[in-house]
């Protein structure tokens, strides 16, 4: 029985506390909001995030920040990729020995270009972290909070910490897979919200299957060149935080980022959109981020390009589809090896 704390008490870190809720070990969950924290303690419940859904005893809600890690083995987190920075920040000077670093956000941040492990390293010093390991793959928080089976993957330099991430998680409901290859499960599981986001565009303008398994299919070998340009295995895009994470993220009506591309699809604005989300949407921040990479890299990314230009630039839904359909005849396959 491990003690764990949990930073980020939404919908996705209140799932990830039950999954650690039902393997024994004691799980501290904070948040900012008291009354959300208060709610958790007291009702057991986290209503806005997952209605109905009962959160078991081992599971104790925070909102001191130190206390919540004080004397634990490995740290979850779990915030939008906007808060990672100061959250890491706030977590520094209360640490008292080295822990695992465990964190099943996924994004990339604008401008510094950094996956989210990189941004551990650069916020946390190397003698107060045991490694840096992520979590990811194709799983909504809805699912999991009520113990549907759910495979994700377990990432780390080191794979014997990847493994004991694993052993943390993996039950009969949740299973894990361990995989060498950090940049490209970071990368997979950053860059679908994307092509999610695209997926529900289609979706809001009326188009139908043809265009969605289009644009999955292209989404996937542009999520590959970039990964592999950056140093990933080309093998981990056909793998659980790759292809698996695209697929449940542009096919389900529990994908915030299909929700938000669908509102731009029908006519909303950006900020509209956001608005009316109430919660990060993480493919917005990416798709910058995306475009800065590949710009960097000289990678080519057609459909991130138009749909920057879609978000920040108010280029029109139908005019990007148009640009897409037009653009000059090439091969399908494509060499990726580099």
């Amino acid at each position: 029985m491990a003690q764990i704390a949990v930073v980020g008490a939404g919908s996705w870190g209140s799932a990830l506390s039950i999954v650690l809720s039902d393997n024994e070990h004691q799980v501290r969950l904070w948040g900012r909001d008291e009354e959300q924290i208060k709610e958790i303690n007291e009702k057991r419940t986290n209503e806005k995030y997952l209605p109905e859904i009962h959160l078991p005893g081992n599971i104790k809600g925070y909102t001191n920040l130190a206390n919540a890690i004080d004397g634990v083995e490995a740290i979850l987190i779990v915030v939008p990729t906007k808060a990672i920075r100061k959250v890491l920040r706030d977590i520094k000077p209360n640490l008292k020995k080295p822990v695992t670093f465990i964190h099943a956000s996924k994004g990339i941040e604008p401008d510094s270009l950094k996956r989210i492990s990189e941004m551990i390293e650069e916020e946390i010093p190397q003698q107060l972290r045991k490694s840096v390991v992520v979590l990811s793959g194709p799983s909504h928080a809805e699912e999991v909070s009520l113990r549907q089976p759910t495979t994700v993957t377990s990432s780390s330099l080191q794979i014997e910490e990847a493994e004991y991430v694993q052993d943390l998680f993996m039950n009969m409901h949740f299973r894990v897979y361990t995989n060498a290859d950090l940049i490209g499960v970071e990368i997979g599981g950053a860059l679908k919200n994307i092509i999610a986001l695209c997926a529900g565009l289609t979706n809001g303008l009326g188009f139908g299957d043809n265009a969605k398994a289009a644009l999955m299919t292209r989404g996937l070998a542009e999520i590959a060149r970039l990964g592999i340009k950056l140093g990933a295995n080309p093998l981990t895009f056909a793998g659980l935080s790759g292809l698996g994470d695209l697929i449940v993220t542009c096919t389900s009506i529990h994908s915030r980022n299909w929700r938000a591309g669908n509102m731009l699809g029908k006519g909303m604005s950006l900020d509209e959109v956001l608005n009316n989300m109430g919660m990060a949407v993480e493919g917005v921040r990416t798709t910058k981020a995306a475009f800065q990479l590949a710009e960097r890299e000289g990678v080519e990314m057609p459909i991130t390009s138009v749909l920057y230009d879609v978000l920040f630039k108010s280029k029109q839904p139908h005019d990007a589809v148009d640009e897409l359909m037009g653009r000059v005849k090439t091969h399908e396959v494509e060499d990726l090896s580099l």
